[in-house]
């Protein structure tokens, strides 16, 4: 029997399959909203084992991108829960990818009143983010977090951990990857402080753990992932000589609070540099914490790799995004749907909700 396609128990859920649909951005979340088109498209993607969700910012400054949802107010909350029950309604698991975008932000695409961009130094990232208002616009310097500024952020993902569970979410994943917040914190480019948050490996991760720590707190450990990018180099982030150093400090300090799990990141298939097998082996061997890979994968690689024990789920992106039926699709050797760049985050529900499924 296919362990791919199998149920599994991860750690307190029933999972129908080991396939994870990975977190994409697609802007639909009006004024930041979750909506009834949203909890259509993750309800027709039901039939995966684990769903995370696109990113969802903890807070008015955390917001980066054009129409992202929050999860910081009531009424996202509401909003959230017509696409927990699509979901649930179906078999399906969800948890929200919780994405603070730190310096990969413009005030355009942050509320009034909000409109701070923040990141642990003042430090801007190359290139230039779309505004609804304005179109494309340059990255600005960010302002460097105080004290105080790290202290409401770790609180703002506390607030928002807890309102994921309370819209029906059956755990909540931390956005360590691709060069938000949390990772931006991490690496040494983006991170020149000289007080107790910059310099050293330890402190340099100082506030992501302390997120981790906050969050646990909150809501149970059983209920924390969090995502990873080692020797991933989006939004500005480039290879320096200390990382697989780095990256195995934080797997062993991830396993002591014994998560829900781990997911790394690995975008070598779109041109990306490869994760060494060596960091992937000394994730998996943070046995307290289950572990999901993602990156380019097809059905016979994703067996392969859970045959070998080398990842507990699959997660699989633009194939999800194109395919509502991904896992029928892969079960039966189908043809799949080719995804459309050109919808990915326009509004509206062309290249959103009318992929067709098969029959």
């Amino acid at each position: 029997m296919s362990l791919l396609f199998s149920p599994t128990q991860f750690g307190p859920l029933k999972l129908q399959n080991r396939i994870a649909m990975s977190p994409m951005t697609r802007s639909r979340a009006i004024n930041n909203v979750p909506n009834e088109l949203m909890a259509q498209y993750y309800g027709q993607r039901a039939s995966v084992g684990l769903i995370i969700t696109e990113g969802t910012s903890p807070s008015a400054d955390g917001l980066g991108y054009a129409r992202i949802p929050g999860l910081y107010s009531q009424e996202q909350v509401a909003g959230w829960r017509l696409v927990t029950d699509a979901v649930h309604a179906r078999g399906g698991r969800i948890v929200p990818q919780l994405m603070h975008c730190g310096r990969i932000s413009h005030p355009l695409n942050i509320p009034k009143g909000g409109s701070r961009v923040l990141a642990p130094s003042a430090v801007a990232a190359k290139g230039e983010m779309w505004t609804d208002s304005e179109g494309m616009k340059p990255l600005p310097v960010p302002e460097a977090m105080t004290e105080a500024d790290i202290k409401q952020t770790i609180e703002d993902y506390v607030t928002a951990s807890r309102n994921g569970i309370a819209a029906g979410f059956d755990g909540i994943e931390l956005h360590a990857a691709n060069g938000y917040l949390l990772e931006q914190f991490l690496r040494p480019n983006s991170n020149i402080r000289t007080d107790a948050y910059g310099g050293s490996t330890e402190k340099r991760a100082r506030f992501l753990l302390e997120v981790a720590d906050a969050v646990i707190r909150a809501i149970g450990k059983e209920k924390v992932g969090i995502r990873i990018s080692p020797f991933g180099t989006f939004n500005d982030m480039p290879l320096y000589p200390e990382m697989e150093a780095d990256y195995a400090y934080l797997a062993s300090q991830l396993n002591e609070r014994g998560l829900l799990y781990i997911h790394v990141v690995d975008h070598s298939s779109t041109g990306a540099p490869k994760v060494p097998d060596s960091i992937k082996a000394t994730i998996r061997r943070a046995s307290n914490c289950h572990v999901i890979l993602s990156g380019g994968y097809d059905p016979v690689r994703a067996e392969a790799d859970l045959v070998a024990n080398r990842a507990d789920l699959i997660a699989v992106g633009k194939g999800v995004l194109a395919n509502p039926d991904l896992v029928r699709r892969w079960q039966t050797g189908a043809a799949l749907n080719m995804p459309d760049p050109a919808t990915f985050y326009t509004p509206g529900e062309k290249g959103y909700t009318d992929y067709p499924a098969l029959g």
